[in-house]
C-alpha cells in the first residue's frame, strides 16, 4: 500500500464508516486531480476498448454507490478510471434511510450498507457533472425510483431522473437490485422488468441503457430476467448488485459487498454469458480487488469491470495497480 493511503487508512478506519466516507469524499472533491495524482500514481491507464459503442480509456470502472451526486470526477480521472458510474440517482433529492447504515468488515475484506439512494436528486448531480465533465470521461448513471413510489409508478421516476440527466450521460444503468429499497426488487420478475425496461429505453433513444442485477437471483429468476433485457431492447447488464447472503457470524440488515460477493458474482457472469451469448455487454462488478481477479472476469467474459469495496480497504493506487497487472 503507497505510503500516503497507508498513512491515511488507520485515521479512516478510526472513524464510523459513513463520516470516514464523507470526509474522504470532501478531500476528493476539493483536491481534484493533483491530489489523485499524488494518490493514484502513475502508469497503467491506457488501455482502450469500445463497448456498446462507447470508447473507454480502459476496462476498469468505478462502481455506482462510492460517489453518489457526482462530485469528485477529476479525482476519479486522476487516479486512472477508465469510467465512472455516478449516483443512485433519483429525480428529487432524497435523505436515505436512518442510520447506522454503513459497515466495514476488514478481516473479510467486504463493507454492508443499507443506504436507501441518499443523492442530492438528478437535477443537481447533473449540473455538478457538466461542469467537471471533460472530452474523453466516459460518465455513466445509475438510475432509482423514490423510496415512497410505488412500483406501478417506478418508471415514471426512471425516466424523469433518465431527462435530467440527459447529455450528461454517456450511459444510463437501470437499478432494480439495490436491498435497500423496500420492494424494489420485485421489479427484476419478467412480469415488471420486460415493461419497465421498454419504458426507459424509449425515453433513452440512441443512448446505451444497462441494467444492474442482483447476485441473489435463482437460476429461474435470472433467465427470465435475461428474456426480458433481450426483449426489451435493452444495451446490457450489470452484473452485480450486493448481496443478503451473509458469511458466519456477520450480522447487519442490508447488503454486503466486497469479497466475500466474488463467488456469487463471478457465477452469475458466466450465467448472464451463456443466456445473453455475446449479444450485450456485461460490466461484471462484485468482489474484483486484484489484477488476478480482474483478469478472470475479462476472461469469463466481462466487457468491462468496476471496483468499490476495495478501493476503501486498498486505496486510491489499486486501479493503476490493478491496470498495470491486466
Amino acid at each position: 500500500m503507497p505510503l500516503p493511503y497507508g498513512l491515511l487508512k488507520p485515521l479512516l478506519f478510526r472513524m464510523d464508516p459513513e463520516r470516514a466516507h464523507r470526509w474522504a469524499m470532501r478531500a476528493a472533491r476539493a483536491g481534484g486531480g493533483l491530489l489523485g495524482r499524488w494518490l493514484g500514481g502513475a502508469g497503467g491507464g491506457d488501455r482502450p476498448v469500445v463497448v456498446a459503442g462507447l470508447r473507454f480509456k480502459n476496462p476498469l470502472g468505478l462502481a455506482a454507490g462510492f460517489d453518489k451526486n457526482g462530485v469528485a470526477l477529476p479525482f476519479w480521472r486522476a487516479i486512472g478510471f477508465g469510467f465512472v458510474e455516478f449516483g443512485t440517482v433519483t429525480p428529487r433529492p432524497q435523505p436515505g434511510n436512518e442510520g447506522p447504515r454503513m459497515w466495514r468488515f476488514p478481516e473479510l475484506g467486504a463493507l454492508g450498507n443499507r443506504l436507501g439512494f441518499p443523492n442530492d436528486g438528478a437535477a443537481a448531480v447533473a449540473a455538478r457533472l457538466r461542469r467537471s465533465k471533460r472530452e474523453g470521461d466516459v460518465v455513466g448513471i445509475n438510475l432509482g425510483k423514490q423510496k415512497e413510489t410505488p412500483l406501478e409508478r417506478a418508471a415514471d421516476d426512471y425516466v424523469e431522473a433518465l431527462e435530467a440527466t440527459r447529455g450528461v450521460a454517456d450511459y444510463w444503468v437501470v437499478n432494480v437490485s439495490s436491498p435497500n429499497t423496500p420492494g424494489l426488487r420485485e421489479l427484476q420478475s419478467r412480469a415488471w422488468l420486460e415493461g419497465l425496461l421498454r419504458r426507459v429505453k424509449g425515453a433513452a433513444g440512441g443512448t446505451p441503457l444497462l441494467v444492474k442485477l442482483s447476485p441473489d437471483l435463482e437460476a429461474a429468476a435470472l433467465a427470465d430476467a435475461a428474456g426480458a433485457v433481450l426483449a426489451s431492447g435493452c444495451d446490457g447488464v450489470v452484473a452485480t448488485n450486493t448481496t443478503l447472503e451473509r458469511p458466519p457470524g456477520v450480522l447487519f440488515e442490508g447488503g454486503l459487498s466486497g469479497t466475500p460477493l466474488a463467488p456469487r458474482s463471478s457465477k452469475m457472469l458466466r450465467d448472464l454469458r451463456a443466456l445473453l451469448g455475446e449479444k450485450l455487454p456485461i460490466i461484471s462488478v462484485g468482489g474484483i480487488g486484484s489484477p488476478e481477479t480482474a483478469r478472470a472476469r475479462l476472461d469469463s467474459g466481462a466487457d468491462l469491470i468496476q471496483i468499490y469495496s476495495a478501493l476503501v480497504f486498498d486505496g486510491p493506487a489499486l486501479p493503476r495497480r490493478i491496470l498495470r497487472g491486466l
